[in-house]
């Protein structure tokens, strides 16, 4: 079974920064990719940015000069170093992965159960 768990939420105000951290745990052969989506009320979800393992990185354009995704492989790991950040930006964010659980199982995706940030103006 795999999980991913985030951490690092919270409270901030305007033109501060957040650090988020999730970490993949469980049956793991392989992972591509791992990312952060958002979701803030009464939108849909959105990805915010995304890593591959070979460390290319991809980034919604409202983030991108202020949000750093990296990643630590040996302990599957991904980070979001969130700076200046924006009322917009409040969402409950999530964690995401696309792995492969054991070599004869096909890649799939998984979720975490998402961290709350919220950012005062």
């Amino acid at each position: 079974q795999v999980q991913l768990v985030e951490s690092g939420g919270g409270l901030v105000q305007a033109g501060g920064s957040l650090r988020l951290s999730c970490v993949a745990s469980g049956m793991i052969y392989s992972i591509n990719f791992m990312g952060w989506y958002r979701q803030a009320p009464g939108k849909q979800r959105e990805l915010v940015a995304q890593i591959t393992s070979g460390g290319s990185t991809d980034y919604v354009d409202s983030v991108k000069g202020r949000f750093t995704i990296s990643s630590d492989n040996a302990k599957k790991t991904v980070y979001l170093q969130m700076d200046n950040l924006k009322p917009e930006d409040t969402a409950v964010y999530y964690c995401t992965a696309r792995l492969r659980p054991r070599a004869f199982l096909p890649d799939d995706n998984y979720w975490g159960r998402g961290t709350q940030v919220t950012v005062s103006s």
